[in-house]
């Protein structure tokens, strides 16, 4: 069940994965050299907070570069 869920999604799987990594990285770059100075904004003062954020964006953005399944229509 899980081998054919991932054959089905593959180009899925890779793009998400990618966008995650680029994603979690530019997170914590954007955190270590930009960040919060006065501590005050939610999201970039913990480097955990801006990795995982990033991770998120990362994906969801790679994923809508996902190219269509072009389904056959045997009937």
């Amino acid at each position: 069940m899980l081998r054919s869920f991932i054959h089905k999604n593959r180009k899925s799987l890779i793009f998400g994965s990618i966008g995650a990594l680029l994603g979690a990285t530019g997170g914590f770059l954007y955190w270590k050299y930009v960040g919060c100075i006065s501590g005050t904004c939610a999201i970039w003062t913990s480097p955990v907070r801006a990795t995982l954020y990033g991770t998120l964006i990362g994906a969801l953005f790679l994923l809508m570069f996902v190219p269509d399944k072009k389904e056959s229509n045997n009937s």
